[in-house]
């Protein structure tokens, strides 16, 4: 154990995992590698938890906080603040929903429990369907509508929540159906428990889960819901902390893959647009934000430091046309990861849209989970010079695999090689 190791043990909860059995310490970045306290160069496929969205010590971005922190560091939502409106113009713009309004956290947790806060008051209801397998947070509130028993540590909750099926396309109760009829039997299941409840707030739903394990319904599912909704007065809040950014390569949102109703009512955000630097918010049409009859205040949502680097962050995507990026190289990368899964016994699927990448395991033979091989290739990646994630739900393990959106096809190439031999040495 080393020594950092030992004084991080000393003074942390229990419950704060570590990633490896010889946990690593990273000291510094460039572009989609990073290297540890030893030296060792790592290709980086997990961008710290989908954060790292352009690429590691981005001149534009370190220079736009450098020359903000010259200047003023901090103020509050109390006085104005120039990089903040300027970012949340270019959000609301972007974000599809009419009227918008953009509310900056610091972390997507505290986003989607604004968004709770916004749909209870609005509706007058604190009910939320949400959906299993889901993942929103580590609040109070946000644990309360994870549908995820894994990150989900008390059942007591500030919130009555229903949970709703469609989240998980190949496994579950409607696995065997076709796509149009397994919408169909999401839709029906969201009707029959409509009939049975008071109407609820809002659904809230990730358009892939993240933790979960990236997987996603058929295109559309949330559009059949939202005619179903619309009808009650439910709100949708889509999740986009993971999905934003154009990281699906075919959309810059999540909700888009959805959007045939039109955008969400509320959309939530974080992780990447600050590359780093600990921004998230919340877009809701202005009668939704609005509908709060208190004051309220940010003290670091917004800092101009952040503000700062989301602006450069979010020019040079742009600019250098990062979602397209993600869905030319996140095409082949699947297909390589496909063509490995083909030949081994413990992938059951490789799924996953533009750099949003998730290979199921499974122990060989059975359809049933193998979190012992997913931690095994784990460290078998690591040794081979590769950083990925891992998640899934209470009957899945997954390998997580997300690099920043700037990856380029040898790098994606490189990824593949090591993943198949680290693969190949769990059998």
């Amino acid at each position: 154990m080393s020594s950092l190791h030992h004084r991080h043990l000393a003074v942390s909860p229990d419950w704060l995992a570590l990633y490896y059995k010889r946990p690593l310490e990273l000291t510094h970045g460039e572009g989609r590698h990073v290297w540890d306290a030893d030296g060792r160069r790592y290709l980086d496929f997990f961008g710290g938890i989908l954060t790292t969205m352009t690429a590691h010590a981005l001149p534009e971005v370190t220079k736009a906080v450098g020359e903000q922190a010259g200047r003023i560091i901090h103020s509050s939502t109390l006085y104005l603040n120039r990089p903040m409106v300027e970012l949340a113009e270019r959000v609301a713009t972007l974000s599809g929903i009419p009227d918008a309004r953009v509310f900056f956290t610091t972390s997507g947790t505290e986003a989607n429990d604004t968004a709770l806060l916004l749909a209870t008051a609005y509706r007058r209801s604190n009910q939320i369907l949400a959906m299993r397998n889901s993942y929103h947070g580590r609040s109070f509130s946000a644990v309360s509508i994870t549908g995820n028993n894994a990150w989900s540590p008390t059942s007591l909750s500030p919130l009555q929540t229903l949970y709703v099926h469609g989240g998980v396309r190949t496994r579950g109760p409607y696995a065997h159906l076709g796509d149009a009829e397994f919408t169909e039997a999401c839709v029906a299941d969201l009707e029959d428990l409509l009939g049975h409840i008071r109407t609820p707030a809002a659904l809230i739903a990730e358009p892939i889960q993240g933790v979960g394990g990236f997987t996603s319904p058929p295109d559309g599912l949330y559009a059949a819901f939202r005619r179903v909704l619309d009808r009650h007065g439910v709100l949708w809040i889509s999740d986009e902390v993971q999905t934003g950014w154009g990281r699906t390569g075919e959309h810059f949102w999540g909700w888009q893959a959805h959007g045939q109703n039109g955008p969400p009512d509320i959309l939530t955000f974080a992780k990447g647009i600050g590359n780093g630097m600990s921004i998230g918010g919340v877009v809701a049409r202005a009668e939704v934000m609005n509908c709060l009859d208190a004051n309220s205040i940010s003290t670091f949502g917004g800092s101009p430091v952040t503000m700062a680097a989301g602006l450069a962050n979010l020019s040079y995507l742009l600019e250098h046309d990062l979602q397209g990026n993600a869905r030319r190289v996140g095409g082949l990368l699947i297909e390589r990861l496909r063509a490995i899964g083909a030949g081994s016994e413990c992938v059951r699927e490789v799924r996953g849209r533009g750099l949003m990448i998730g290979i199921e395991l499974v122990k060989p033979g059975t359809d049933e989970a193998n979190p012992e091989a997913a931690a095994a290739v784990l460290e078998a990646a690591r040794e081979g010079g590769l950083l990925i994630g891992k998640g899934g739900g209470h009957d899945t393990s997954v390998l997580r695999i997300a690099p920043p959106l700037s990856l380029t096809i040898p790098e994606a190439e490189e990824g593949a090689k090591i993943l198949a031999e680290a693969l190949r040495s769990v059998g």
